[in-house]
Parts: structure tokens; C-alpha cells; sequence
């Protein structure tokens, strides 16, 4: 990490949306000056190649509210600025350390910015962009994680409307309200009443296929039944205005929830071929129960840069994983660190969760943590805990996870989890 005297500036920029607020500290001493960059590629442009003259091409740091976004996707292709993202929270605690009175404005933020990395520069984290492929995996991931979250979001008002209007269409869904069947079915006939007036042909034609079973009536009348089923149906309500408030919804919903599909289908693809241009792929692709899901998001990460976390507790710590203890006097309370980047966390809880169901040794950690009566979130916690060090070790060694190497060291070293392991298998005779 860079020390406070390699740097020729000390700037601290505060993000606006047409225009930013800038202070410049030079690093050999001086008065703060003010200034503003506009949000523009020429603007960006220019006030860079400024820097760039002052200060001879010499390293320049600059402290912002964002590791992301147009600003930063900007400033990273210049090789002599070295930006430093810090999180609001910093920002706002050391304001209210400086004035108690809330006071606030930009350029005042822009000017703490500035000073904030001068006088703790040794404290903070230096940004390097990762590769293109890991950003492009990053970006990619959490992209389809929204999608998925707003399918979900949509699917479950679709299910209120359908409840509220045509519980008839809920005896087709199956398993997944937004598979493409279910949709179509509904893009047809988006309200029971146009479903029930359907002719025999289309009925036939759009109504989900049932497997028959051997005491089933011939296939014939099986759809006989089925289609007199329909008809017979009764709405759950009469109100015109229910239903067709309940119409135009569902008909739109199902627009949202089908462009969804192929976004998320999209992603799927465009995520595939990344991660298996990405050179850790073999790394993460041999841990059990990533899948093609979670091994790209283990990639992104971590990366490629293997200076990035050197050792396992940096990004146990980045991910919030880890824990924070609080200890004043007598009292000392251990709780959940909350200032982390929510998705990097959620990977590592999620990967944590799936593989309790393909690892020996993490299903009988599970059931040990169980035993001794603690609460489900803080076993998976302990558990992504775990895996992180695993990870941390394979990836910084480029060497795939082998389960049964660790079993064995477990063994070796006499570990509590072995009294929760199934038995190893007797050898053959």
C-alpha cells in the first residue's frame, strides 16, 4: 500500500449528477483548492490532463463514495490516479466528529474527502480494477441476481391477482409461476371468463399436458373431464371492477415476467462464456455445490490478483463475514459486521448453504452446530466463515478443492466434526 509521501495530491470528490465537487490538497503542503468537474466525458477528460501537467504525471490519490459507476469507470484508465472508495458511512461519522451541528454541503464534503485520505491514508485500501473478465463477471452477476429478485417480486403480485380473480389459472401453474407455459397460457386468455369460453380445440391445445396415471379414463375422456372442469369452475368474485382492474394486470405482468425470462436467460449465457475465459474457472468450478450459479460469483470475487486479499481474514472481513467485537470496560459483545458490500456476502452465504447439501464435512458441521443449540443464520455465517480460508488457500495456491484431502486432514488433526461424519467405507476385500 502506498504511504502518504508517494502521492503528489490529495483530492476528495463528491459525486453529484451533472457536476462534481472537487478539493485538491497538494502533497508537498499548501491551501486547499476548490474547484468543480463536470459529468461529461470532456469535462473528465480535460480537468484529468490538468492533473496530469501540474503534477508532472506523478501518482495522484483521490478519495470518493463509490467503487462503481460512470465517475469511476472514467478515472480508472489513467494510470497516475489511485483512487481510494470509501464507504458514506466513513464520510458521514467523521463530518459529525468535525461538526456536531450537521452542517453539510458540497464542496465542505468534497474538502473532507481530501483531508480524510491525507491524514489516514495508511488505513485505507488502494482500488485496482480486476481484469476484464472478472469485472464483466461481477457486473454480469449481480445483474441477474436483480433480475431474479425482481422476477420474483412480480411473480408473487401475479399470484395476488390470480387469487383475488382466476384461482382457476393457479391449478396450471405447476411448480414456477413464470415458466414460459404457464405465461403463454395466460397471454391467452388473461381472465378466467376468457378461458372458460374457449372452444374444446383451444382448450386442448392450451392446457397444460397431465401425466396419466394406469386408472386414468382413456385420453380422450380424461380431457373431457378436464374441459368440463373448466366450465363448471366459479369465479371467486363478481365485481367487474376486480376483475377488470385484475385483467390488465395480469396481462402486463406477464409482459414484465417473460422479458425477465430472457434477460435472465441472456445473463445465463453471457455469465457461462466469461467464466470459462476466467483462469481460477477449475478453482471455483471444484468446490461442491457451486454449480453454475455460484462458481462465477466466487470468481468475481476474488479475482485474479492474487495481492488483493493476502490472506483469508481480508476477505473475511471485506465480506462481512467475519464478525466485529465491541469491548468497553467489563463488556464485551461479538455481533455481525453490517458495513460490507451486501452482495459479495450474500455469495458466500449462499455458496455456504449449498454446500451443506454436497460436503460431508460441511453437513456434519451443520448438525454439530445444531447440537449445540445455536441459531440456523449464525451456522451458515460460521460456516461461509470456513469456506472462506479453503477458498482463500485454493485460490491463492491455483489448486482445485480435493473433499477427501480435507477429510483427512481433519482426521489427522482430531477435529470435533469428525463424530458428525458418516463412517468411512470399509475397504474392499
Amino acid at each position: 500500500m502506498m504511504t502518504t509521501t508517494q502521492f503528489a495530491a490529495y483530492i476528495g470528490l463528491d459525486w453529484e449528477q451533472e457536476a462534481h465537487s472537487v478539493c485538491v490538497l497538494p502533497g508537498a503542503g499548501g491551501v486547499a483548492q476548490q474547484g468543480e468537474v463536470k459529468h461529461d466525458p470532456d469535462g473528465i477528460a480535460n480537468w484529468v490532463a490538468e492533473l496530469r501537467q501540474r503534477f508532472g504525471g506523478q501518482p495522484v490519490a483521490i478519495c470518493l463514495e463509490m467503487s462503481r459507476g460512470g465517475l469511476v469507470y472514467a478515472l480508472m484508465q489513467y494510470d497516475f490516479l489511485v483512487l481510494y472508495p470509501i464507504n458514506p458511512k466513513q464520510l458521514s461519522d467523521y463530518r459529525a466528529a468535525l461538526y456536531p451541528s450537521g452542517a453539510k454541503n458540497d464542496p465542505n464534503d468534497a474538502e473532507l474527502l481530501a483531508r480524510f485520505l491525507r491524514d489516514h491514508n495508511d488505513k485505507l485500501r488502494a482500488w485496482h480494477p480486476d481484469d476484464a473478465v472478472t469485472r464483466g463477471l461481477r457486473l454480469m452477476t449481480e445483474q441477474r441476481r436483480k433480475w431474479v429478485q425482481d422476477r420474483v417480486a412480480l411473480t408473487n403480485e401475479l399470484q395476488q391477482r390470480l387469487r383475488e380473480s382466476y384461482v382457476l389459472a393457479l391449478d396450471f401453474c405447476g411448480d414456477d409461476l413464470w415458466s414460459e407455459s404457464f405465461l403463454a397460457l395466460l397471454e391467452k386468455f388473461p381472465s378466467q371468463r376468457e378461458l372458460q369460453r374457449a372452444s374444446p380445440k383451444q382448450l386442448e391445445k392450451w392446457l397444460p399436458k397431465k401425466r396419466r396415471k394406469a386408472d386414468d379414463p382413456p385420453a380422450d375422456e380424461l380431457l373431457r373431464q378436464r374441459i368440463a372442469a373448466v366450465r363448471k369452475a366459479k369465479p371467486l368474485t363478481a365485481d367487474r371492477a376486480v376483475l377488470d382492474h385484475a385483467r390488465l394486470v395480469v396481462a402486463n405482468l406477464v409482459l414484465m415476467i417473460r422479458a425477465l425470462n430472457r434477460a435472465i436467460t441472456e445473463s445465463d449465457q453471457t455469465i457461462a462464456e466469461l467464466f470459462a475465459q476466467h483462469p481460477d474457472a477449475p478453482v471455483f468450478e471444484s468446490f461442491p455445490g457451486a454449480g453454475k450459479a455460484l462458481a462465477p460469483r466466487l470468481a468475481a470475487a476474488y479475482g485474479t490478483d492474487r495481492d488483493k486479499f493476502p490472506e483469508a481474514e481480508d476477505m473475511q472481513q471485506l465480506s462481512g463475514i467475519a464478525p466485529i467485537t465491541r469491548a468497553s470496560g467489563k463488556t464485551k459483545v461479538v455481533q455481525m459486521r453490517w458495513a460490507c458490500p451486501k452482495f459479495l456476502r450474500q455469495t458466500f452465504h449462499e455458496y455456504a448453504l449449498a454446500s451443506a447439501k454436497y460436503s460431508s464435512w460441511a453437513k456434519a458441521y451443520v448438525a454439530m452446530r445444531k447440537a449445540q443449540g445455536h441459531r440456523y443464520q449464525e451456522i451458515i455465517r460460521g460456516l461461509a466463515f470456513k469456506w472462506q480460508r479453503i477458498l482463500t488457500r485454493c485460490w491463492k495456491d491455483r489448486q482445485p478443492y480435493d473433499e477427501r484431502r480435507y477429510l483427512q486432514r481433519l482426521r489427522e488433526h482430531g477435529s470435533k466434526l469428525i463424530a458428525y461424519l458418516p463412517p468411512e467405507p470399509e475397504p474392499a476385500t
